[in-house]
């Protein structure tokens, strides 16, 4: 099953880059499987820096189930979570995270602040790394590439 719900990610994150947004997608997945929401970067067309994918499913996912926290869910996300994702994540007590590509530059999981290790962290998720990394890489190279 996970490997269906990142390709739900991946594709989220395709459509987002043919709308002109950095190719990230997010998918939240209840303990029993249900899709409750999926999403791609929309900071471009909402002119909203907090429209990253993981914080648009996490809303979509905590206002289909009438609750802040999401605790018997996993996030499905195809970029390594920056640390306002991170905290939303947090806050929204996720069970598990799964990322593809891992992000030395913006990342807040294993680069940067390693936001889930500080002692502030309310909540620190089980964390997976690198599943499809490189098809996730490579659609954020591409992207870039192209705008270059």
């Amino acid at each position: 099953m996970p490997d269906t719900f990142m390709e739900s990610a991946l594709k989220e994150a395709e459509n987002a880059a043919v709308r002109g947004e950095v190719p990230v997608g997010a998918v939240v997945v209840s303990s029993s499987g249900e899709v409750l929401a999926q999403a791609g970067n929309r900071t471009e067309q909402d002119a909203d820096p907090t429209a990253h994918a993981e914080i648009l499913a996490l809303r979509a996912a905590a206002a289909k189930l009438g609750s802040p926290r999401l605790m018997e869910c996993d996030l499905y996300v195809t970029l390594e979570p920056c640390a306002m994702c991170a905290a939303a994540i947090s806050f929204a007590r996720v069970r598990r995270v799964v990322f593809a590509a891992y992000d030395p530059k913006g990342g807040a999981v294993e680069h940067g602040p390693r936001f889930f290790e500080q002692p502030t962290c309310h909540h620190a998720p089980e964390i997976i790394g690198g599943v499809e990394e490189q098809r996730a890489a490579n659609m954020l190279k591409d992207f870039f590439a192209s705008r270059r």
